[in-house]
């Protein structure tokens, strides 16, 4: 089972969302939320609200009952550009210069952990007992000794 949140129109250009976005990818729940927690970079605290979102989107999916966070995992996340406001800057001598203000998209998808059941292994059937004998009694074939090679000729080295 997954859920999936999306927040649109993020004020932060999509390079700087990307740094933040990249380090909890395919993590826990759990780790993912102490990695944003405790990172220093400002789009940090947007994908964190995200993620929580995601969380409490799949938490309320679940009919049987709550899942926990350790119990989860980022499936994907990714950011793709918005729209960016065209502003004009000053410029020395009369000009301007054109400064584009980018914004994101982030979406984030979590999925519940699935426990992975051992796969059965067939059980090797027994070998008749009256093979075994015969493999013992067989007489082992010796190796045939290895010919000598032939020695190279010597060869004068020309000066």
């Amino acid at each position: 089972m997954e859920a999936k949140a999306i927040n649109r129109y993020i004020g932060t250009s999509p390079r700087k969302m990307r740094l933040v976005i990249d380090l909890i990818r395919g993590k826990s729940v759990d780790e993912a939320l102490h990695i944003l927690h405790y990172s220093t970079k400002h789009a940090s605290r947007v994908a964190e609200k995200v993620l929580r979102s995601a969380v409490a989107n799949l938490q309320n999916k679940d009919d049987a009952g709550r899942i926990e966070p350790a119990g989860m995992v980022v499936k994907t996340a990714f950011v793709d550009s918005g729209m960016a406001m065209k502003r004009i800057l000053p410029a020395p001598m009369g000009r301007a210069f054109r400064m584009r203000k980018r914004s994101n998209h982030v979406t984030i998808v979590v999925a519940a952990k699935e426990e992975k059941a051992k796969p059965v292994q067939p059980k090797k059937a027994a070998k008749p007992v009256a093979e075994k004998a015969e493999k013992k009694d067989a007489p082992k074939k010796k190796a045939a000794p290895k010919a000598a090679k032939p020695a190279k000729p010597a060869t004068k080295e020309s000066k």
